[in-house]
């Protein structure tokens, strides 16, 4: 724990300076992405969920547990305009250390772009395409704790131009099984550019974000809510709109004078993400999630729709699992994402070389 604290002052003292501007203002915003449709579903922010969807680690390096030992979650979706994503995470758990690993990709493939030159002859075409690879570890800390830490090598190809980052994830999370409470905070993506897109850029900030969430089961009711706050470093992330800033007063004297606005619920509420997981039997489960910044930032005010909220299924079969979600961004149309999971040591052995490396070994959910 103490190695884990110096790690977390030690990522936000490098990026507490990046760390002044929100939403479309950093570079690597790809980062930002849910890594799993389970995740999706619940709003897109999430860092105590004790699913058993091993891509929610991408989430908190600390939900990575052992009962995730030789799984592989893997998705490949089409986003917005026909962009691509793919994204992989394998898990691991050494006994001897008492340590769970996880080894992950994230691929964003944005397609091929023709490239001309000043008076339009075409001289080919290019790809833009951001990639991050991650390893984590993840250990439990007396009974209640568990912590883990991501590294994270980011690198952003558009056209001819080429960013390169080296980031880290930190989390925790408290385990209450008796009273089905459970806690969790995570810093994400805190860390340095090794190369901007031009030397005459310079460094650019990074996606950082500070998340913290709690969530509560009930024994005699199949669901659990959670209530998650993300951005807690900075207090006002609405975005900088001048339209926005003032009302006209119309005062006694007939005069009228502009008043600034408060917006503080607005500025409130933007910071939370409101989450529900349902259970139907052991095999089903359906998810809810309403995430304010998402509607406040992407919807038309003219007509909102069901914008900020997700919504998604997952089926949990003994050798497999398959997650499917539903968000909506815009009244444009929703994004649908699809991942499925397997427990590569119930398909099939690695003889005398998985011995050595416990491929067959099962363990205990931790938080259930």
């Amino acid at each position: 724990m103490k190695f884990l604290r110096r790690v977390f002052v030690l990522l936000i003292i490098t990026s507490k300076i990046q760390a002044q501007v929100v939403g479309g203002e950093h570079a690597f915003e790809f980062l930002r992405l849910s890594e799993s449709p389970h995740l999706s579903a619940l709003g897109g922010v999430n860092v105590l969920n004790p699913s058993s969807d091993v891509m929610m680690s991408n989430a908190n390096p600390a939900l990575l547990r052992p009962e995730f030992h030789t799984n592989l979650g893997l998705n490949y979706n089409i986003y917005y305009a026909g962009t691509k994503v793919s994204n992989l995470y394998y898990a691991h758990h050494s006994p001897n250390i008492h340590t769970t690993f996880g080894l992950g990709l994230q691929y964003i493939d944005y397609g091929n772009f023709t490239l001309t030159d000043n008076i339009g002859n075409i001289l080919g075409d290019k790809k833009a395409v951001d990639y991050c690879i991650k390893l984590s570890a993840s250990k439990q800390y007396l009974e209640k704790w568990r912590y883990g830490a991501t590294l994270k090598y980011a690198q952003s190809s558009m056209i001819d131009k080429k960013a390169v980052a080296l980031l880290g994830d930190v989390g925790v999370v408290f385990a209450d099984t008796n009273g089905q409470w459970y806690i969790g905070a995570a810093v994400k993506n805190a860390g340095v550019q090794l190369k901007s897109y031009s030397k005459n850029i310079g460094q650019e900030p990074m996606p950082l974000d500070l998340q913290i969430g709690i969530m509560k089961k009930f024994k005699k009711a199949p669901f659990a809510f959670s209530i998650l706050a993300h951005h807690l470093y900075k207090w006002d992330i609405r975005y900088d709109n001048p339209a926005d800033q003032t009302d006209n007063i119309l005062d006694f004297s007939g005069q009228t004078t502009a008043k600034e606005k408060n917006y503080f619920a607005d500025k409130l509420f933007r910071h939370f993400v409101f989450a529900l997981d349902m259970n139907l039997g052991k095999r089903i489960e359906i998810s809810a999630g309403y995430n304010h910044l998402r509607r406040s930032e992407l919807a038309i005010s003219e007509k909102k729709g069901v914008s900020g909220f997700s919504f998604g299924a997952g089926i949990y079969l003994n050798k497999f699992t398959i997650h499917y979600a539903q968000s909506y961004y815009h009244i444009v149309g929703a994004y649908n994402e699809i991942g499925i999971n397997f427990s590569l040591n119930q398909l099939f052995g690695l003889g005398h070389f998985g011995e050595k490396i416990n491929w067959s070994e099962k363990y205990a959910h931790a938080y259930y």
